[in-house]
């Protein structure tokens, strides 16, 4: 079993100032020994965030925090398979009148693939995806 963070989990980490080392640490004590992974849709999101930084101050401490993460973690691609699952799911969470914001919608799907859970600090997207085990991070 493994986990894909979600890139609330990175985002929340960085702001705080801890260190990629801290940062891993405070994740093998909350989810111990299993694999810790990102997806590439969340890789995109986090890259997007670097360019969207105010100062240049902020978008270097974001370039470097991630830079560092992505080289120390597996980064698991957006496949043929998880699109078809991706699809699906959210085609038959729409008929049932539940909108799944379409980036979580694919982390969610490229951790189901995986046979992985999704740790994240926004629980209520993540929850509508069927099968899908959803961890929480605590702030």
């Amino acid at each position: 079993m493994g986990v894909i963070l979600d890139s609330s989990v990175v985002i929340a980490a960085e702001r705080r100032g801890q260190t990629v080392e801290q940062f891993i640490e405070s994740l093998v004590g909350l989810i111990g020994d299993q694999e810790t992974a990102l997806s590439s849709v969340g890789l995109t999101e986090l890259i997007h965030g670097i360019y969207r930084a105010t100062a240049p101050e902020i978008r270097a401490r974001r370039e470097s925090f991630i830079q560092e993460l992505a080289a120390d973690l597996t980064v698991y691609p957006y496949t043929a398979e998880t699109a078809s699952l991706a699809g699906r799911l959210g085609g038959e969470q729409q008929a049932r009148g539940n909108s799944i914001p379409f980036s979580d919608l694919l982390i969610g799907a490229t951790a189901l693939s995986l046979g992985f859970s999704v740790l994240t600090l926004n629980l209520r997207h993540f929850e509508l995806v069927p099968g899908l085990q959803v961890l929480s991070f605590p702030m």
